[in-house]
């Protein structure tokens, strides 16, 4: 069964079918009906919505709750997110599975509700203190919220990690058919022998991410590190869009990589191999993808909703073998389809706009 459903809602929806019953936030555009579509969708399913006083409250009560073993999660714009990030360091550190999911608008400070990815860095890069990584998934599509909703808290359970959807505002407002039918699972996740769930005639479990010890600090330090290895090598995920013989390679996520895909195929039109590749997990950063696109492809040219953030990474992963372009729009700005046509014409031709392959955010240049 099909039905026409908000990015938001699609949010609620996946987490309720993939047994969270119980959700902590505040409200902040341009991720508002998520919580206000929980508030109804829980109590159906006898689970809890509780609207906190703040952002802090609501991922320390995120704490409690996963450190009790239960399915739980949050969701905020960047703001809040930023307000949260001392509770999801917490969350690492004391090797809790929650779900955080940001909906991405205008920054810095207040900025806008208008759609922007300008929270790359806070997501991917451990946006709290301390050495820690939190994995992220980004959707391009309302159906792909869906089942990403799913999968995050399956990762997150697996590894006991903290995971975070990073969406924008167009995801998140965006309407799609997605298909409700067929068998979801809805169990509370797998046995939780670590969780604080009461004694029951066994040794008590301590939830814990404080040690005074230096020396007991970095073994546990090499522990996490060990765990988020083994993340990167098994949970990495990407698409590949028309890459088989393409010259030149779009990076993009999420809005961005429907943008792009709409370029790459009118730049087809014009005869100029172009492909995708779309990462699905920010982090792990899918770098082997771009590595063996490298093989064959002459140049990048990485688009986002932001100054400039995913380009790093992608220059990081590709370590000056082809040179990497960018493009982007920000401030809620959304990238034109014809302009990164236009500009993988200009690499077509052998156009580069300086040594470094950047070019001016907005449309100055053209």
């Amino acid at each position: 069964m099909k039905q026409l459903m908000k990015g938001n809602e699609a949010v609620g929806e996946g987490a309720v079918r993939a047994g969270c019953r119980l959700f902590f936030g505040y409200p902040i555009t341009p991720q508002s009906e998520l919580p206000h579509y929980l508030a109804r969708r829980l109590p159906e399913v006898g689970g809890v919505f509780l609207q906190a006083e703040s952002e802090l409250a609501a991922i320390n009560m995120v704490y409690g709750a996963a450190s009790a073993g239960v399915r739980v999660m949050t969701s905020s714009s960047g703001p809040g997110i930023s307000l949260m990030q001392e509770g999801i360091s917490y969350l690492a550190g004391a090797e809790l599975p929650a779900v955080i999911v940001n909906v991405g608008r205008g920054g810095p400070g207040l900025g806008n509700i208008a759609p922007a990815q300008s929270d790359y860095f806070q997501a991917t890069k451990g946006g709290g203190h301390g050495d820690y990584r939190v994995t992220v998934l980004a959707p391009a599509s309302v159906p792909e919220i869906l089942s990403l909703m799913g999968e995050a808290f399956d990762l997150a359970d697996r590894y006991r990690n903290p995971v975070m959807v990073l969406a924008d505002g167009v995801l998140g407002q965006i309407m799609e058919p997605v298909d409700l039918g067929g068998d979801f699972p809805t169990a509370s996740g797998p046995p939780k022998p670590w969780a604080t769930d009461g004694n029951r005639g066994r040794a008590r479990n301590v939830i814990n991410s404080l040690y005074i010890v230096p020396q007991e600090l970095e073994a546990h330090n090499l522990k996490l590190a060990d765990k988020y290895t083994a993340i990167a090598q098994k949970e990495t995920r990407w698409e590949n869009y028309r890459t088989e013989d393409a010259d030149l390679v779009v990076v993009a996520y999420g809005t961005s990589a429907r943008i792009g895909k709409a370029a790459v195929n009118e730049a087809r039109r014009r005869g100029i191999r172009a492909g995708l590749i779309r990462p699905i997990t920010l982090w792990p950063f899918p770098a082997l993808a771009l590595q063996k696109a490298a093989r064959r492809t002459a140049a990048f040219l990485v688009v986002e909703m932001s100054m400039g953030q995913m380009v790093e990474d992608v220059r990081g992963a590709l370590c000056g073998v082809r040179p990497v372009h960018f493009y982007g729009r920000t401030g809620g700005m959304l990238p034109e389809a014809a302009e990164i046509v236009r500009r993988l014409i200009l690499l077509q031709e052998g156009v580069a706009n300086d040594a470094q392959g950047l070019w001016p955010v907005a449309s100055s240049d053209q």
